[in-house]
């Protein structure tokens, strides 16, 4: 036990040099075997095996680690050559160039550290074929084709080719089939478990084709090559490909399959076409490998939206409703449950304006109107029904959509959200804020107008009279010897004495523009728009006599109650004039009716002499105990 739980240790700290080891290995194996095969077959190239296995080596690891995989990738080849027979000039000459091949097409194929083979990409695919598969066996052929032509005689078109056939089709087969064994894409076990057949019959089929003379049956393979493919992935279809080369190769030597039809033709030929027949194989497999494997990653994609879409809504707090131009639902996400209680399906085909309180309907109909015309969409608030016949605030956010083919608006996109707490709320900050307004401009203490309140309607009215060329009246009320009444009754009195003059005036100022107000301490005043001067004039007498008439006792005032004094001012405004004028009139004719003995009526634009306020003789109250 304790070397079986030590093993996996051992294999991650000693992991480069057992693929070191397995690179040494396989390209190896791969030379005896692919060099005895082709003795056997009188020299001819098939394919050859190594280069690709020390390609798809160095597509997987950093290119810091190249130098070691080249020296050991070189010295399996070298050896394996001269185990089958090679001189060690020739295995020297052979493999240098084999290296330089694989060389090309890794430098080409990852110019960064971090790139790792995908021959499902297109744009990578193209690459490896032009590059690994192409141009790197191109290019190490030449210096081959022009030895074995200058030593040996050799044909220099047919050495190039057959040089570049054999590896170019080695590195095509092996190296996906490798990189994907490698990645453990290929280790899938309960795929193919349940796929096995089809390996099985690219095999049997290969089999049945090549061991019979009387039919060119090559185009079979073809299609369960293909099935390989699209039901596993491309490394197996690869590493079938792979069998069928050697399965082919080893009956065409021998004189069996289709090729051997063809009498006219050398093993070097016959060998060529079985090369090109496997090369339009693969490049078949890769072709419809890069269209599955988009289709695959599109797929993927899809679920991935679709599984975020169904996350979003499942959990969104508001709803989604979709419908056409006409407000017909098409379509309401499961969020609406929350929000009406109604099941989506039974929303779906009613009208959208079914829902919507009677109240808010012809704004709802407006949007829908806009969107027809051509509005892109916008915001609205309204009141929805629940199932229970309650309605609830709701924040619409309406968008129209259109066909994606002819850019025409088909219907409308609605997100819809519970905004009723947000109304209570605003419902609340409303009444606060006129709470707050009314206590702002309403003196504390008598409960009318205060001083701020007196000079923004003066202002106003000042201008409407401006504009419109009539009359504005102003009253200053003084309480008569207040400060004595203070004295003798205490505060709490004069408080008192203060609000039932500001109850008398209200009781005289009925007219709704008419303002009543607290000016300042003990006096107050009165506007009145569109009123002259005898009407100015009556409403200060009366105002007088309700004062009198409320007989609240004061000994310091000659008539032994509360009496005030009222200053009467009218104007007709002027430009260059303000409402400051009207006030220091005012002020003026309270000055006058205070000086001319008090409790009266004083106007400050009449000509005729002031008007004495009825003097009322009442008993003096006694105090207690007199």
């Amino acid at each position: 036990m304790p070397d079986s739980a030590a093993r996996p240790e051992w294999r991650r700290r000693n992991a480069a040099l057992l693929r070191l080891a397995a690179l040494f290995v396989f390209v190896t194996g791969s030379v005896l075997c692919i060099g005895s095969f082709e003795r056997t077959a009188g020299g001819a190239n098939i394919i050859w095996l190594a280069n690709g296995m020390e390609l798809a080596f160095l597509l997987l690891v950093p290119r810091w680690h190249w130098p070691r995989y080249m020296v050991v990738s070189f010295v399996a080849m070298v050896l394996g050559s001269i185990l089958i027979g090679e001189t060690v000039g020739m295995s020297l000459l052979y493999n240098c160039l084999n290296c330089v091949e694989v060389l090309i097409g890794a430098l080409l194929l990852k110019r960064r550290s971090s790139d790792l083979p995908v021959f499902t990409d297109r744009r990578y695919l193209l690459r490896f074929i032009g590059f690994a598969c192409l141009l790197g066996p191109a290019i190490a052929g030449v210096p081959f084709a022009i030895y074995e032509n200058l030593v040996s005689r050799q044909d220099f078109l047919s050495t190039l080719l057959g040089w570049a056939f054999s590896d170019g089709l080695g590195i095509a087969v092996v190296t996906p089939t490798l990189v994907a064994i490698l990645r453990s894409r290929m280790r899938n076990t309960h795929v193919l478990r349940r796929r096995w057949i089809y390996i099985v019959l690219v095999l049997a089929v290969t089999l049945g084709v090549f061991s019979q003379n009387r039919a060119p049956l090559l185009f079979l393979i073809v299609p369960f090559l293909v099935m390989v493919d699209v039901q596993i992935d491309l490394g197996w279809a690869a590493l079938s490909t792979l069998g069928v080369a050697l399965i082919g190769g080893w009956f065409t030597v021998h004189g069996y399959g289709p090729l051997a039809l063809a009498t006219t033709v050398g093993a070097e030929w016959k060998a060529a076409i079985l090369q090109l027949f496997l090369a339009a194989a693969i490049s078949t497999l890769y072709a419809i490998s890069v269209v599955f494997g988009n289709l695959r990653r599109a797929q993927t994609e899809l679920r991935q939206i679709a599984s975020l879409h169904k996350l979003v809504v499942d959990n969104s707090r508001d709803a989604i409703e979709l419908g056409d131009l006409d407000g017909r639902r098409t379509y309401l996400s499961p969020g609406i449950k929350a929000l009406t209680g109604w099941e989506p399906e039974e929303l779906v085909g009613m009208l959208f304006r079914e829902m919507i309180h009677p109240a808010d309907l012809a704004e709802v109909e407006m949007a829908m109107r806009a969107l027809r015309a051509g509005s892109e969409g916008g915001t609205l608030e309204y009141r929805a029904r629940k199932r229970d016949g309650e309605y609830f605030w709701a924040e619409g956010s309406l968008r129209v959509y259109r066909d994606p083919a002819t850019g025409r608006p088909i219907g409308y996109l609605n997100l819809i959200r519970d905004i009723s707490e947000r109304k209570r709320s605003e419902e609340h900050l409303q009444s606060a804020y006129r709470a707050m307004e009314t206590l702002v401009v309403v003196d504390a203490l008598t409960g009318i107008a205060n001083r701020r309140r007196f000079d923004e309607l003066l202002t106003t009215e000042w201008r409407r009279a401006l504009r419109e060329g009539s009359r504005l009246s102003l009253l200053l009320i003084d309480a008569d010897h207040f400060k004595r009444y203070n004295d003798t009754y205490g505060h709490v009195r004069g408080d008192s004495c203060l609000k039932q003059i500001a109850e008398a005036a209200l009781d005289v100022v009925l007219r709704p523009g008419d303002l009543v107000a607290r000016y300042g301490g003990e006096e107050f005043a009165v506007v009145l728009p569109g009123t002259d001067e005898t009407g100015a004039k009556a409403v200060a007498e009366d105002i007088c006599q309700a004062v009198r008439n409320r007989q609240l006792p004061h000994e310091g005032n000659a008539p032994g109650i509360v009496t005030v004094s009222v200053g009467v001012a009218t104007m007709i405004p002027q430009r260059g004039k303000t409402s400051q004028d009207l006030i220091e009139a005012a002020d003026q004719a309270l000055y006058r009716a205070k000086g001319r003995g008090r409790n009266r009526v004083v106007s400050g634009t009449s000509a005729k002499p002031d008007t004495p306020a009825l003097i009322v003789e009442v008993p003096k109250i006694r105090k207690t105990g007199e």
